[in-house]
């Protein structure tokens, strides 16, 4: 699959990126310089520009793949089949038990081995 992303690689893939760089940097900065605007105006002007880098990335080959492992991916977490709440539920318990029964044990290990090396040390 690389070879066929950098096969559509086109030559203005570079600027694209130094373009999504240089809005994000625009953004960081931005939002420090304007740090007395409400920040509702900051996270509204960080969106819009977080969208036209997303915008623009997406333009490029690297870009286009990422699009297509997300939508493959997206298609792969259909067919998971997913546990019902009471399987979730009796799962949790059972791991809620596991873990105390451990703990407890592991306590009562340090606790004895913790008496004997206070007997021998005295």
């Amino acid at each position: 699959m690389n070879a066929k992303a950098d096969s559509n690689a086109s030559p203005l893939d570079s600027l694209k990126w130094i373009i999504v760089v240089a809005l994000i940097v625009i953004g960081v900065v931005a939002n420090q310089y304007y740090a007395s605007e409400s920040i509702l105006y900051r996270a509204i002007g960080l969106l819009v520009l977080g969208a036209v880098a997303l915008f623009i990335a997406a333009q490029t080959a690297k870009g286009r793949s990422l699009l297509v492992l997300a939508k493959e991916s997206r298609a792969e977490i259909r067919k998971v089949v997913w546990p019902s709440r009471p399987e979730t539920v009796q799962t949790t318990l059972i791991v809620v038990v596991v873990v105390l029964i451990m703990g407890l044990l592991l306590w009562g290990l340090d606790t004895f081995l913790g008496w004997i090396v206070s007997l021998i040390v005295g």
